[in-house]
């Protein structure tokens, strides 16, 4: 298969369905928490994402940069939903999802920029 847009990775893909389920799932977050760690954990999240998109139509090099900051991004993510665990807003097995669902993105973030740099 061919890449034509970043619609096209499946990192991006995945990632954007990590966006999608954390938002479905801090909905339910306290109210008073909407500018705090639910817009924290939304936006970090978001920013994998966008990062990648960022990336993908530039050099080689930024595309690399691009790609690691979408790797911290991704790992702000993760310390929010541990978080956001401890702060009983995620149940353990909500957490443990979301958390699985990131540890894949990452994978697939590591293996996209092992794949780039040979």
């Amino acid at each position: 298969m061919r890449i034509r847009t970043f619609e096209d990775l499946l990192v991006w893909e995945k990632g954007h369905a990590l966006v999608l389920e954390i938002y479905r799932m801090t909905k339910y977050f306290p109210s008073d928490e909407r500018f705090g760690l639910t817009s924290q954990i939304r936006r970090s999240s978001i920013s994998v994402c966008a990062n990648i998109v960022e990336g993908y139509k530039n050099s080689t090099k930024d595309f690399l940069r691009f790609l690691n900051i979408a790797q911290g991004s991704l790992e702000e993510t993760k310390y929010h939903l541990l978080l956001s665990k401890d702060l009983h807003y995620l149940s353990e097995e909500n957490c443990t999802s979301l958390y699985e669902h990131s540890n894949e993105v990452g994978m697939m973030l590591n293996g996209l920029i092992k794949n780039i740099r040979t």
